[in-house]
């Protein structure tokens, strides 16, 4: 499984976070940190989207580096990914993922 799958089995190379700092386009992070605000109900500047992955060593938006739980259990856990948690199919965190993205769920069975 490639590091651009999320701990949560989003692809992060689907991300508009990731593709921005990618690519470098500056358009793209301030179309996103607005959607992401409207979304969230939050200032998100366009300076706050850059993300290089979550699995990945450098830059994370504010969320996935801070507040992500997903994220946060998995590295305590030592998991690379939830795909690997026994608990994975009751985890109510990750549901609320494959339910917004059922195509999570099968990033992460191998």
């Amino acid at each position: 499984m490639e590091n651009r799958i999320a701990y949560c089995g989003l692809d992060c190379a689907a991300c508009d976070a990731y593709l921005a700092t990618l690519r470098d386009d500056q358009a793209l992070r301030e179309r996103t940190a607005k959607l992401w605000s409207e979304l969230n109900h939050a200032v998100i500047l366009p300076e706050d989207i850059c993300c290089e992955g979550c699995r990945e060593d450098g830059v994370k938006t504010a969320f996935c580096n801070h507040l992500c739980p997903i994220r946060k259990c998995a590295r305590q856990r030592g998991a690379a990914t939830c795909g690997d948690c026994a608990e994975l199919e009751t985890c109510p965190t990750v549901g609320a993922i494959f339910a917004n993205n059922p195509g999570a769920r099968q990033n992460l069975r191998p």
